[in-house]
């Protein structure tokens, strides 16, 4: 089969959202007008800035996109008359954005959160899942009738709206074990296969009921594929056995795995600053590539350049002409994993043939010094590198620093220095990188690559490191001080108004709970591999859950309002 290599197109869908921290998982819908001059405004820019897209990325070598969704372009009769106009309409317009694409010679393939549903479809079904899974597969049908040109459907089963969405359409997780995924997909396939579709299966979870692991345990991969014989099928695995961070392995389900499938990669970090600032994955890609080198199954690879995250930067790839584009590290990044995986380049050589063998010197030295400072300051290593599971979930080898909020918290600290041996040589190590600066400065301005950029990412991580002191050193008085002074500096210097900046989250009233505490719950509640203990089995995955739902919301409001209001919040990881 001809190899896929998808592109998400969604940014020119976010121009003028201005809310002020944005769930950029999927495209806001509500933004989005349907009729009347403002609406042929709208979408006269949408079209405008899909044309840049798509010309920029083709030239590229990427020969498919990603849009959403099915759920706000499909029809049915059960669907609330509102619903269905604002659908219809949405339709007319979506179709052509899609021509724009299809112009450019790139296929065009849709989003799917199985299941979504509005009120008049939740009261029609009244919870019945087998009917439910047959409405789901006549929506796909009907709206495979309606788009011939679409070349088949993304699902994700793993994972819903967040708790910010407000939509009459909204999903909810529906698949719950993998005898259930194995049911709809044996449900669903042959209808693509009847129509000469790819059905793409995301694996990523948030660790919601027993196929919560899916995106890691590989006998949850065989059960959910058993049987399945077909050329419709595509399985898509982000490259770690977490979200898009560093410090974590190829994915050893992935390269188990015998069905035809792809790769994930985000090349707007959401974790690491979402293109303010330099984040290189090409290194990331090239040992990748090496790894999964002869790997006949793997059809391609999904590059992530806008969707993910909740947060207020807002840089928007490939939708205007620059000379130097304000997100050229989100391009650089796009550019090096198709060179990589297409072209069989280098990391290096992608860089040369993009930007010319006169600056490819400074720009690698540029993007490796970076790459340090990310690795050895943003992440704490001695953290980063341990592996610890909760429940089904990975967890993140970042947590200290999160989408745009970086943590000066006492819980934080207290957690950091329970987790942190070398407390002293943490600090040492974050001071020792901050040096590294004033060389990034000199080598973006040779390149001619964004000053203010470096600029902006040496501030950030300056309070990024005096946190490393907060969590590590002695406490003192002197330190609050210094990071009150520190934030209001940060804020005067990167206003709202010029810049989207990290948001500083202070709280320094005393954690009251003892490091041995700490310690005793944390052995008990998080393991160190990703099999499961007894205690797992008989407590941590069916008695806490159990419990989280018996302390209700009054004593869930113990927890932070990060954990319970942040994407799905904290109650989707406890199902």
């Amino acid at each position: 089969m001809t190899k896929l290599f998808l592109i998400d197109a969604i940014g020119p869908f976010f121009r003028g959202y201005e809310k002020r921290r944005i769930n950029w998982s999927k495209i806001p819908f509500g933004h989005l007008q349907t009729v009347g001059e403002q609406a042929d405004d709208q979408w006269q820019m949408i079209e405008e800035e899909s044309r840049h897209f798509a010309g920029r990325v083709s030239n590229m070598g990427y020969n498919a996109v990603t849009l959403d969704d099915l759920a706000h372009l499909s029809d049915h009769p059960w669907f609330e008359d509102e619903v269905r106009e604002r659908n219809s309409q949405l339709a007319a317009r979506m179709r052509r954005v899609m021509d724009i694409h299809l112009q450019a010679g790139m296929k065009v393939f849709v989003t799917s959160d199985v299941v979504c549903t509005s009120s008049a479809i939740d009261e029609r079904l009244a919870g019945d899942r087998g009917e439910m899974e047959e409405w789901y597969a006549d929506v796909i049908r009907t709206f495979f009738e309606s788009f011939p040109e679409v070349s088949g459907l993304i699902l994700r089963i793993g994972e819903s709206d967040g708790l910010d969405v407000d939509d009459p359409i909204r999903s909810r997780l529906h698949i719950r074990t993998a005898k259930d995924a194995r049911k709809l997909l044996g449900r669903l396939l042959p209808l693509f296969e009847s129509l000469g579709k790819k059905l793409i299966l995301r694996t990523w979870t948030v660790g919601a009921h027993p196929i919560g692991d899916l995106i890691w345990h590989r006998n949850r991969i065989g059960q959910m594929i058993q049987g399945l014989k077909t050329d419709a099928l595509i399985l898509s695995f982000k490259h770690g056995a977490s979200d898009f961070f560093r410090y974590l392995p190829l994915n050893d389900v992935l390269t188990r795995t015998k069905t035809p499938k792809i790769i994930e990669f985000q090349g707007r970090r959401e974790y690491e600053g979402a293109g303010e600032y330099p984040s290189f994955i090409g290194s990331e890609c090239e040992a990748f590539h090496k790894e999964l080198e002869g790997d006949e199954n793997l059809v391609g690879f999904s590059m992530w350049c806008m969707t993910g995250g909740w947060h207020g930067f807002r840089r928007r790839p490939f939708v205007e002409s620059s000379a130097v584009p304000e997100e050229i590290w989100i391009e650089l990044n796009c550019v090096s994993a198709i060179g990589i995986f297409r072209h069989k380049l280098t990391a290096r050589q992608t860089i040369e043939k993009h930007l010319g063998s006169e600056r490819v010197e400074s720009v690698m030295k540029l993007l490796q010094l970076s790459d340090i400072v990310i690795r050895e300051l943003l992440y704490i290593p001695d953290y980063a590198q341990q592996q610890r599971f909760f429940r089904r979930v990975r967890i993140p080898p970042l947590v200290h620093v999160y989408w745009d909020c970086i943590f000066f918290t006492a819980p934080m600290r207290k957690l950091m220095r329970h987790f942190v041996s070398d407390h002293e040589g943490a600090v040492r190590d974050a001071e020792a990188v901050l040096t590294l600066f004033e060389k990034m400065k000199e080598l973006a301005r040779s390149s001619d690559l964004p000053v203010e950029d470096i600029e902006f990412m040496q501030d950030s991580f300056q309070l990024i490191a005096l946190a490393r002191r907060y969590y590590f050193l002695p406490w003192k008085q002197e330190t609050i001080d210094e990071i009150i002074a520190a934030k209001k500096r940060y804020k005067q210097k990167w206003p709202r108004s010029q810049r989207q900046r990290y948001r500083i989250k202070t709280e320094f009233k005393p954690f009251k709970v003892k490091r041995r505490t700490i310690g005793w719950v944390t052995g008990l509640l998080l393991r160190k591999q990703s099999g499961y203990r007894v205690i797992d089995h008989l407590v941590i995955l069916s008695l806490l859950s159990f419990i989280y739902r018996l302390v209700g919301k009054k004593g869930q409001k113990a927890l932070p309002k990060f954990v319970r209001k942040s994407a799905m919040g904290i109650d989707s990881v406890m199902r």
